[in-house]
């Protein structure tokens, strides 16, 4: 087998395009397995324009190893071969999104902007190192056997670059041929993505943000406050309110990740909350004591008036004092007893 650089031998084809061809190459010096493109001359070009083409393509490779993002192919060096320069990225094991798309059809919507949304930030972080993609497609997108979505096809140079806007549309496109259905708000996301219109256009922050919510199963809000299933169904905007006759929700939704309520404040809101009364106070049981006691005292009172009353009204009972009691306290000098003998204070 050829070995390119004195170091990479060739093992088989991955993958050929306009561009190169990619192989799958072992590393002899470390024992790993890489991917490794070479650079093709397009027919027809004169032979003294090859030189400067090959030299674009390793300025743009290098400048994309300084790319550093999850959904990138991370490139790990370029080496020369022949006049050409041979791209060594990473080995990601997987289909491509086309190879995909071929053999089971288009995705469900969850998973085409899930597939969008790490394009997207791939893109974004190739922009953001000076090595914009010169236009992804279905065959640049791989969908790794890990789970990873990550774009390839970095091969070309900087001034090839369309621009954001246009990136933004070819990624439009990508996702118009991945998903089965565009019903829902995945298909907004879509039409905002091919929008040509500079006024009408979304950014590339938005359109990530929208893409990795449908694929969460959220729903886009629009402005009117209908939402919409992640399965694309919009929902009824006044089914909600039928059974509440247009009232908000009584109970508040509770946001994930939100703290558990002190469990001093759990009292009185949670028993409401599922219908039972709200347990009373430790201090409401006093009452009963304090209206026992002044039943008992009413009563006591009430009896001691009885009993002056039957008291005043018996045997011995005179008209000389307040209430018709006697009195039996001299009244002054010169007061006589009973019995006529004058009265002596007692010591």
């Amino acid at each position: 087998m050829t070995v390119i650089a004195g170091r990479y031998r060739l093992l088989d084809v991955l993958a050929e395009g306009a561009t190169g061809t990619v192989w799958r190459a072992l590393d002899e010096t470390d024992g790993h397995e890489v991917a490794l493109k070479d650079s093709r001359v397009p027919p027809g070009l004169p032979a003294d324009e090859a030189p400067l083409l090959h030299a674009r393509r390793e300025r743009a490779a290098r400048a994309a190893a300084r790319i550093s993002h999850p959904s990138v192919a991370r490139v790990l060096g370029v080496v020369t071969e022949d006049g050409r320069p041979w791209t060594v990225t990473e080995l990601v094991r997987g289909l491509t999104l086309a190879e995909t798309l071929e053999a089971g059809g288009p995705l469900p919507a969850r998973e085409a902007a899930r597939v969008g949304a790490e394009v997207l930030a791939g893109l974004r972080a190739a922009r953001e190192a000076g090595a914009p993609h010169p236009g992804v497609r279905a065959e640049h997108v791989l969908l790794g056997n890990d789970g990873r979505v990550v774009v390839t096809g970095f091969g070309g140079a900087p001034e090839d670059d369309a621009g954001p806007a246009a990136e933004l549309r070819s990624l439009g496109a990508l996702l118009e041929t991945a998903a089965d259905d565009r019903s829902g708000p995945l298909g907004s996301v879509i039409d905002a993505l091919l929008d040509e219109d500079p006024e009408g256009a979304v950014t590339a922050d938005r359109a990530e943000r929208e893409l990795r919510r449908v694929a969460g199963g959220g729903a886009r809000t629009p402005a009117g406050g209908a939402g919409a299933d992640g399965d694309g169904s919009r929902k009824d905007a006044g089914g909600s309110r039928k059974d509440t006759g247009g009232d908000a929700p009584r109970t508040a939704p509770v946001s994930v990740g939100a703290p558990a309520p002190h469990p001093s404040a759990r009292g009185d809101a949670t028993a409401s909350a599922h219908g039972t009364p709200p347990a009373r106070k430790r201090g409401a049981p006093r009452r009963v004591p304090v209206l026992v006691a002044g039943v008992v005292g009413a009563l006591l009172i009430a009896g001691a008036l009885v009993y002056h009353a039957v008291r005043d009204d018996g045997p011995g009972a005179g008209p000389g004092a307040p209430g018709g009691v006697t009195s039996t306290v001299p009244a002054g000098p010169g007061a006589t007893g009973a019995d006529g003998v004058p009265a002596t204070p007692r010591s």
